[in-house]
């Protein structure tokens, strides 16, 4: 808020966009038409020097708060993006969001108010990333909601909502939408690649989730990607940003490029041969916001015709709208989201908020024998591997900082009777290939009740190219099984006779085909923020019933996957894969079970483009009370063209005592009994359609119900 002194000590008397009462509209055009043509290309770069004689202060718009406010020291650290996809609960997502609008707002006026106006202390955040998580060899897929277009949707929605709030006249924050679009890897290419893809393909996987944060949640900015889709740079795609996202969506807010993209255009993409070419280009197709350094060259590229001043000024504009409707140019008494004070940052109800996404997000994936839950009273447990002790594993990436970070090991000795011994070795390293650990790992493990093994992936490991510094290529995976010995230390161990809780920590698929027949008991935990150990040693020994659900496919090996490079969806995810997978997309067990009955439909034959409402009944049969994530899957039986294998609809989590009962109410969208076709087309066609409701997919075990339906 650069507040009264900031705004109008330079500005000229009664200037018209100083007003809080005037238009909108008028007062940003007001503003950009009294600015040079520098000054306008001067703040159409992340780091936008002020303009004193105006009144202008400086801004940079560079910030992130993908799973809390991030870059920027003290924060409440929530899971990583993957892991709050895995709660499946959409409520919580924006409760979330609108705790880390709430200390994001907080952070950037006591900011001001130090006379601090740099990069991590703005208003604008570049988050959520709605990629589709289509091959777990990216590094960057934990930074996503998985692999499903409908998930992603209406997680990135309910986000969305929080981070910008609902004041009719200001904003909360700015949200971005990234990376625009069909990005997912290979980090190492993605300056140079052209992710070659079908309509079919683009308009079914690649692009709903964006649509809905456009149409729906009314996202305010979206970030363009590095590569070219279907040789257009994405920063600079007239189909993308001006046919898609504009006309075809009607977009109204500004799009930001990935940093350093624009040079890509003339360095990498080879589209143009300078500067001053890919700078025009790109705001002429409808970037606005320069993250790098290259817009400067507009001034090069005015004078030679490739632009006009006029343009330039209309995409100054839209992002002066933004600051405007961010507060910045009015007293700050006006603003209402300028009264958050500091003391909400890492406050009581954060923290359990962030304890509430850490358990909701841990997904139980095997408990043979009924393993789990262990008793708190137990005469000895070893806890060990790479991960155990490990904070890394507790932020992810795009992190902010917590002093109250629990990590597995610290949660396990809070959790335990006063009388159980806890001991550590962490046994091996997590890509190294020293077994010096494996003998002291092994003795202890020997004298212990039950073993607790930590093991699975690290940010350091698995990231955006240049942050995972230990990463087997720019950030991402080329193999997907646990790297360095950790399966040899696992089969050491398992040697000893003991029963082992083998606890997965990563932001992506790990193939554990040995461990899944040998390991007694698996839970997979993400990276799971500041309360990450907490949560966990709630589910292992039970004060918390696991009720997350995968939002992507574990495969069984690398040899499931298609090539890293193709971007067709054809095998991939649990829409098109036709190999039995390890783990299926939606899979998740539970310490009690779950019933389902009564599936009534609202009608047996739906006209085309009207919605269908059903009722189903679940029930809690099992012993304890616990959550249940009740799945709504289409299948299509009569499609003329190649459709998924079936499609998630409609998802709630509910939680329920034992034996108590509940009816859930679901409608399903016309969207929901589309088709897409070889020409990009969302039809409805006539003939049958099938509809499950469960506990996970159709065809993998999952208790539900089904029904058929016709058009």
């Amino acid at each position: 808020m650069s507040g009264k002194t900031a705004v109008r000590s330079a500005v000229p008397k009664k200037a018209l966009y100083t007003d809080p009462k005037r238009p909108l509209k008028d007062r940003v055009r007001d503003l950009v038409s009294r600015m040079t043509l520098k000054e306008k290309v001067s703040q159409m770069l992340h780091d936008a020097p002020g303009i004193p004689r105006l009144g202008v202060p400086a801004y940079n718009w560079w910030n992130e708060c993908l799973h809390g406010v991030g870059r920027a020291g003290l924060a409440t650290v929530f899971p990583q993006a993957i892991g709050m996809a895995a709660s499946f609960d959409t409520d919580l997502m924006h409760r979330v969001a609108c705790a880390i609008s709430d200390e994001a707002r907080a952070k950037h006026h006591e900011a001001l108010r130090l006379g601090h106006r740099g990069i991590y202390q703005g208003l604008t955040f570049w988050t959520p990333n709605v990629n589709l998580f289509r091959d777990p060899r990216w590094g960057r897929g934990q930074e996503t909601y998985g692999e499903d277009p409908y998930l992603t949707a209406r997680m990135g929605v309910a986000f969305v909502k929080g981070l910008q709030g609902n004041h009719p006249k200001y904003l909360k924050l700015v949200a971005t939408a990234k990376h625009f679009a069909v990005h997912s890897g290979p980090e190492r290419d993605r300056h140079t690649f052209d992710a070659r893809v079908g309509k079919k393909d683009l308009y079914e996987t690649y692009l709903p989730a964006f649509e809905a944060l456009v149409r729906e949640a009314r996202v305010a900015s979206v970030m363009g990607a590095y590569n070219r889709t279907n040789g257009e740079p994405c920063c600079g795609s007239r189909t993308l940003l001006q046919e898609i996202l504009r006309k075809e969506w009607g977009f109204e807010g500004y799009v930001v490029s990935d940093c350093g993209a624009i040079d890509d255009f003339h360095l990498h993409h080879k589209v143009t041969s300078s500067a001053a070419e890919s700078a025009a280009l790109a705001v002429r197709n409808g970037c606005e916001l320069n993250c790098g350094a290259t817009y400067p060259a507009l001034l090069e590229a005015v004078d030679k015709g490739l632009i006009r001043e006029e343009e330039i000024a209309a995409a100054v504009e839209k992002l002066f709208k933004y600051r405007f409707r961010l507060g910045m140019f009015d007293p700050p008494a006006r603003v209402p989201y300028a009264k958050i004070k500091p003391r909400v940052v890492d406050s009581p109800r954060h923290r359990r908020l962030a304890l509430q996404m850490a358990r909701e997000s841990i997904v139980l994936l095997k408990n043979e024998g009924g393993l789990l839950p262990l008793r708190k009273d137990l005469r000895s447990i070893l806890v060990t591997g790479p991960n155990a002790a490990s904070t890394e594993v507790l932020l992810g990436n795009y992190h902010g900082l917590n002093p109250n970070m629990v990590t597995v090991l610290e949660g396990i000795v809070a959790r335990v009777s006063a009388g159980t011994t806890v001991q550590y070795a962490p046994g091996c390293l997590l890509a190294g290939a020293s077994k010096l650990g494996f003998g002291p790992a092994r003795w202890v493990g020997a004298q212990a009740d039950a073993i607790v093994a930590v093991m699975g992936l690290s940010p350091f490991y698995e990231g955006e190219e240049g942050d995972a510094w230990f990463s087997e290529q720019n950030g991402d995976r080329v193999n997907i099984g646990l790297p360095g010995v950790q399966e040899e230390f696992l089969k050491e161990l398992s040697q000893i006779g003991r029963p082992i809780v083998l606890v997965l920590m990563s932001g992506s698929a790990v193939a554990i085909p040995w461990a899944q027949k040998n390991v007694a008991a698996i839970v997979q935990a993400w990276y799971p923020g500041q309360a990450g150990g907490t949560a966990l040693a709630d589910v292992l020994f039970g004060d918390y019933n696991p009720g997350g659900r995968l939002p992507v496919t574990f495969p069984e090996s690398l040899e499931q996957l298609p090539p890293f490079e193709d971007y067709s969806m054809h095998d991939r995810t649990y829409r098109y894969m036709q190999a039995p997978p390890l783990y299926p997309f939606g899979f998740g067990l539970s310490y009690t079970e779950f019933a389902y009955s009564g599936l009534k439909l609202g009608a047996r034959t739906l006209k085309s483009g009207e919605a269908l409402k059903l009722k189903v009944d679940v029930r809690n049969i099992g012993a304890r009370d616990g959550d249940e994530v009740v799945q709504v899957y289409v299948k299509d039986l009569e499609a003329s063209v190649r459709v998924p294998r079936h499609s998630l609809a409609g998802f709630a989590r509910v939680a329920l005592k034992k034996g108590r009962r509940k009816t859930l109410e679901f409608t399903l969208e016309p969207a929901a009994f589309a088709l897409v076709d070889a020409q990009g087309q969302r039809r409805v066609e006539p003939g049958e359609f099938e509809i499950f409701v469960g506990g996970g997919q159709p065809g993998t075990g999952a208790p539900g119900v089904s029904a058929r339906i016709g058009l």
